[in-house]
């Protein structure tokens, strides 16, 4: 079901927390309010849509992927960048790296690892900031 998009900065400053099978409903809801917005958004965490648990979708060309409990094993090629996000306004500066490891949960809870690289390791970067509640 697509959710509302959140956009009070105190909800997003909050830390996530773990997500469990119970939370497969959340899973859905993150993908299809991806889907509903990939004109003006290319991934999003479950706090963006009222959940604070470690999910995020992200969107590669047609595909969305959506990543539970996700976490950036390695990472390499530091760079400077700005941002923009869904639930703020503005860009903001921040820093990146170029390639990244990810190891996560898929949508049926097999352990999966990645290897990402440019942009879309900078968007999987991006959402896994959201858990800390720190914002861009």
């Amino acid at each position: 079901m697509v959710k509302e998009v959140v956009r009070d900065p105190l909800f997003l400053q909050q830390k996530s927390e773990p997500a469990t099978r119970e939370d497969q409903q959340v899973i859905v809801d993150l993908v299809d309010t991806l889907k509903a917005n990939s004109d003006r958004c290319v991934g999003m965490a479950a706090n963006m849509i009222g959940v604070k648990k470690q999910i995020i979708a992200v969107a590669v060309g047609p595909f969305v992927i959506p990543m539970v409990n996700p976490v950036i094993t390695k990472k390499s090629g530091k760079y400077q960048t700005e941002e923009s996000c869904l639930s703020l306004d503005g860009i903001r500066p921040c820093t990146r790296y170029r390639e990244i490891e990810v190891d996560y949960l898929d949508q049926n809870f097999t352990p999966q690892h990645g290897r990402y690289s440019d942009f879309t390791a900078q968007i999987i970067q991006h959402e896994i900031q959201h858990f800390s509640g720190e914002l861009i």
